[in-house]
């Protein structure tokens, strides 16, 4: 007999794992009243009514998740190679000692999840939370999926220490998936323990607030737990094994379903699954039947479940829906990641599986804000050959949607492949835009004029040659008048500007971008201020501020942890209590010593080349060292050293053909491979290095990390 998935999954661990797994929620209490129109007789809808103050009068469901998709018929939790099914029914693993509501997120829970915060001081809060009891509605599911790790299939990854507990939907219609980080072993978990420590989960719940208040598209988080349960971890990978506290970090997207999710489908085949599904599944509903017994089936299943939850503009009969798909996955993630860069965010582990199909910033590990602007910037401490770094995630993310495409390939038809990849051909041209629109935002330009992006690239370059801060050089330059910037005359507060102000060519920057401002029409500078006051954040979780609050909260002082998610809820506003804290000071002298925090290693990256000859124009290069030698040097033979003389200025995009058509006659373009190391040495005084994760090749391709 062919069970309901959800029912199967029940009747499964009712059978075997149900007396290790926390015990039912409020179980005799029922569930939430159904929202107004619906049906009644379907339980677990997920819905209660706004600022609901007992957890018992509050409910999941898991229903939605279960019945298109088969579900892992083994009930035991043990670590396994997993086939032929979506997700394991897997119960949170409770702590042993005390545990501790360390914060929750008032915005999270009355906006989203239609809590009263008072329930946080409830002892069912704590249990749910924690994953010490099962709120009603809920089947903890743990999710199968795998993906590219630093440049390599890695095989199957999944769900290794999260429990997805279930849907809930609010009263504003949106449906919100929790999942609790560090509630235990699954299925998935290889070699690791199934936790997490204090030190990351302070670090993911007030980023992922923090991101959301700048603006990126991200998970929420809505509570941290610490528990007295030891946690052994190796934080710095050099074999210095330390006791760590055990902590949760509840948290919410409106789906977890990452590019990984369908690249474990194409990479395993599962023919058999397919078969029984093909012979017992009903017509699906999504307008086609689900007698399908190609290889395609179940990515196609899972794939309409997507585009039908969480892409409304798509139609479900529209033949190429998946084309549809893939176009918007496209889009929005270049416009994420040019986001990404317009904060100085470093993501630090981009791999397929922590990149997500809604294009959201998830799976927060090693991340890190940049102090001084390095576009080399690597906050994790395992990437040693800086394949994460800042600089590089335009590039990684045209990698991790190449492999998007051949995951979908399978459900595509010669002509739309065809299609395909002309779209992911245009990522690089939908990055550039988005990334110049931000930083013409973050300086106050209105209006369009052709040597915009040559400005930006200009100030890049000195914030690079002088370490000057990149969150408040933008933020000062919101500050500061115009007279004091035409007078040269910068103020002791605006100490970044002071850095930037010691290169030689600054006072030309300034003129530049002065008589930019002129042109904006309908403008003033008090308009301008706070124009960029609104965009250019003043407060950003510093690695040192969020170094400072891990320390105190592994003594039971959490203080700070509580400061900064105020302080970062208005990043954008000046704060007395963030000012007194120092949050908008220089970081200070021990932040530099951070471990894992980047490395200095100048690289850059191709923009084009006109033949398999290799010139560089004599005056730049200061060693005698052959270019040829050059190549040698750095490992890989595509580099190439532009100036005006050197090239059809036909060939480059944008700004980069006017600059080549003589208006910045002199300065060189220099862009050499990702992995290559500094040439900075090379350059004359007056040569501008565009930053890699600025320009593009001619073709409007970006390059390919590795494989």
């Amino acid at each position: 007999m062919w069970w309901p998935s959800w029912l199967a999954a029940c009747l499964a661990w009712a059978a075997g794992a149900g007396a290790e797994s926390p015990a039912p929620l409020c179980a005799s209490r029922g569930l939430c009243p159904a929202p107004p129109g619906a049906n009644a007789s379907q339980p677990g809808t997920g819905q209660c009514p706004r600022g609901a103050t007992d957890l018992c009068a509050w409910a999941l469901s898991s229903q939605s998740l279960l019945d298109p998709f088969p579900v892992d018929v083994i009930q035991e939790n043990y670590v396994r190679n997993v086939r032929n099914c979506i997700f394991s029914v897997v119960y949170p693993t409770p702590f042993k000692s005390r545990i501790r509501l360390v914060a929750v997120s008032k915005e999270v829970l009355e906006n989203i999840l239609d809590l009263d915060i008072s329930v946080k001081g409830t002892s069912d809060f704590l249990q749910f939370v924690s994953g010490g009891k099962v709120i009603s509605g809920s089947v903890p599911l743990a999710h199968r999926y795998g993906g590219h790790q630093f440049g390599s299939w890695a095989g199957q990854l999944g769900d290794g220490r999260a429990h997805l507990i279930g849907i809930y939907t609010n009263r504003h219609g949106e449906r919100w998936e929790l999942q609790l980080k560090g509630s235990g072993k699954t299925p998935y978990s290889r070699s690791g323990d199934g936790r997490a420590v204090l030190r990351s989960s302070v670090r993911e719940f007030l980023c992922s607030e923090a991101m959301h208040y700048l603006g990126i598209p991200t998970s929420r988080a809505a509570s941290l737990i610490v528990s007295d349960d030891d946690v052994w971890r190796d934080q710095f990978y050099d074999g210095n094994i330390r006791k760590e506290r055990g902590a949760i970090v509840l948290r919410l997207a409106k789906s977890w379903f990452r590019i990984g999710s369908l690249e474990i489908l194409a990479h395993a085949g599962e023919l058999d699954l397919q078969r029984l599904l093909g012979t017992l599944l009903k017509p699906s509903q999504f307008g086609e039947s689900s007698v399908i017994c190609s290889n395609s089936l179940i990515t196609r299943r899972l794939l309409d479940f997507i585009i039908q939850e969480h892409f409304p503009s798509i139609a479900m009969d529209d033949s190429n829906r998946y084309l549809e798909f893939f176009s918007t996955v496209v889009s929005e993630t270049a416009d994420l990641i040019a986001l990404w860069m317009s904060v100085g965010f470093a993501h630090g582990v981009c791999n397929t599986d922590n990149f997500s199909l809604l294009s959201i910033t998830i799976d927060y590990g090693p991340f890190g804000f940049m102090d001084s602007y390095d576009p080399n910037f690597v906050p994790n401490t395992s990437d040693d050959e800086r394949r994460y770094k800042i600089g590089n995630q335009a590039n990684v993310g045209l990698f991790n949607l190449s492999k998007l495409l051949q995951a979908l390939k399978p459900l595509l038809d010669p002509r739309q492949k065809q299609l395909a990849s002309r779209i992911l051909e245009g990522y690089g041209e939908r990055y550039y835009s988005r990334f110049t629109e931000l930083f013409k935002t973050k300086l106050g330009l209105l209006g369009e004029n052709e040597d915009d992006n040559y400005l930006i690239a200009f100030l890049l370059k000195l914030m690079e040659d002088t370490k000057a801060d990149f969150t408040m050089t933008f933020r000062q330059l919101s500050e500061i008048t115009q007279d004091q910037l035409k007078e040269l005359h910068i103020p002791e507060e605006f100490w970044a500007l002071q850095d930037l102000g010691k290169h030689k060519l600054f006072s030309e920057w300034v003129s530049m971008y002065l008589l930019r401002l002129s042109r904006n029409k309908g403008d003033s500078d008090t308009k301008r201020r706070t124009r960029m006051t609104t965009v250019n954040p003043r407060y950003i979780l510093r690695n040192w501020m969020a170094e400072s609050a891990v320390k105190k909260a592994k003594l039971n002082d959490f203080s700070e942890v509580h400061l900064l998610q105020q302080i970062l809820q208005r990043p954008f506003q000046r704060q007395q209590a963030a000012e007194k804290a120092g949050y908008s000071l220089r970081p200070p002298p021990w932040a530099r010593d951070l471990k894992g925090k980047y490395s200095s290693s100048a690289t850059c990256t191709l923009v084009s080349h006109q033949s398999s000859k290799w010139t560089c124009a004599s005056p730049i290069v200061k060693r005698k060292e052959s270019l040829q030698h050059l190549h040698t040097e750095i490992q890989r033979p595509k580099c190439s050293c532009l100036t005006s003389s050197d090239v059809h200025c036909e060939a480059f995009p944008g700004f980069l053909r006017n600059i080549c058509q003589g208006k910045q006659a002199g300065r060189v373009v220099l862009r050499i491979p990702l992995a290559a190391e500094s040439m900075r040495g090379q350059l004359g005084a007056s040569a501008v290095v565009m930053p890699h994760w600025w320009t593009f090749p001619h073709d409007s391709q970006l390059s390919h990390p590795q494989d």
